[in-house]
């Protein structure tokens, strides 16, 4: 006879987090996608931070591109491609291929704009919700649309060498906000705290300050060479050789407190994770000295031009995983919440 009373047999396993089903777990590629940001995870939502690092890094080199292939007027209207038309047609005074490179630039700043409102999106959804992360999100979106309006500059002023290393200077400032999106959403709200000594991580704000200027003189060397974009553009009425040079003594200036930062981190004994970041920058840094003198040596090639860009970008990014790999932010500190037995005493 069957008992009416189940008897309760051995306690299986606890639950463990493996146990647990993501909604990004679910097997339909396309599903994860739009739960990635819809349904977000902490993980998911640092995967959309660094797929944005990635596209403007790649719009930027693209960027570049456009101006190797003198394409830069390839569209000679903004926002239209031609006056009559959002799209190519042909046009008497414009080389298709021109405008095949340039219009294909314009579409990737919808494809960088994509993952921007995906960002906003997995931190708008994120339980808890973050001010913090909401906020940096919302600088993605708001910069691509200035980016693309000062764009419209750049056709506008025909090349001016200032709008376009400006237009160069906005997606690094970019760069970096989505990579600081990363890094928080990887950490706590709590406040700011040290993994090294207080002036080694000054020497990591000095060296990435020192690497934006070196961004500055790239864009000025730039503007003075050749590869303007367009043969009708202007170019600065500078010594090109003496600004290459001084962009080579800011490089120095640069692996110098790369290295100084390195040798400080290593007799420090400092976290693995910032050794790893200032010596992986130290690479970086000195592959792109070998590709900056082997275009200069060889009349500045345009495939050399396009290396050099891709280079100053990867430079500028190793340099913002240096610097916020030298402190970390704690979660915030639950409230204390008195004890019964010391409350009639506070009162």
């Amino acid at each position: 006879m069957r008992s009416l009373f189940p008897v309760a047999g051995p306690p299986g396993p606890a639950p463990t987090i493996d146990d647990v089903k993501l909604p990004t777990d679910n097997p339909k590629p396309f599903a994860r996608l739009l739960l990635s940001f819809w349904a977000p995870t902490t993980r998911s939502l640092r995967g959309w931070a660094l797929a944005s690092v990635v596209v403007n890094a790649g719009i930027t080199v693209t960027g570049a591109g456009v101006r190797v292939t003198e394409s830069g007027l390839g569209c000679p209207t903004w926002p239209r491609c031609t006056p009559d038309s959002f799209v190519p047609v042909a046009h008497p005074e414009v080389s298709p291929l021109n405008m095949a490179v340039e219009f294909g630039n314009r579409l990737l700043t919808f494809l960088v704009l994509a993952v921007g409102v995906a960002c906003v999106l997995a931190a708008l959804r994120l339980a808890p919700r973050r001010v913090s992360l909401v906020r940096l999100a919302w600088l993605q979106p708001a910069g691509i649309v200035a980016q693309a309006l000062w764009g419209g500059l750049v056709v506008n002023t025909m090349l001016n060498p200032f709008t376009v290393g400006t237009h160069y200077l906005i997606s690094s400032g970019l760069i970096a906000v989505c990579w600081l999106l990363y890094a928080r959403a990887g950490e706590g709200d709590g406040p700011v705290r040290r993994v090294t000594h207080r002036d080694i991580r000054r020497l990591g704000h000095v060296l990435l300050a020192a690497t934006f200027a070196l961004l500055v003189a790239g864009v000025v060397v730039s503007g003075t060479g050749p590869h303007s974009g367009d043969e009708t553009a202007s170019r600065f009425d500078l010594d090109i050789e003496a600004m290459a040079r001084f962009h080579a003594d800011l490089a120095y200036l640069v692996v110098g407190l790369t290295f100084a930062l390195l040798f400080a981190l290593h007799v420090t004994n400092a976290p693995r994770p910032a050794r790893r970041a200032a010596l992986a920058l130290l690479g970086v840094e000195l592959l792109q000295g070998v590709i900056g003198y082997t275009q200069w040596f060889l009349a500045v090639p345009a495939a050399l031009v396009l290396m050099h860009v891709l280079g100053s970008t990867l430079v500028w990014i190793a340099a913002l995983r240096v610097v916020t790999s030298l402190r970390v932010r704690d979660g915030e500190p639950a409230p204390v919440s008195p004890s019964p037995t010391g409350a009639p005493a506070a009162v």
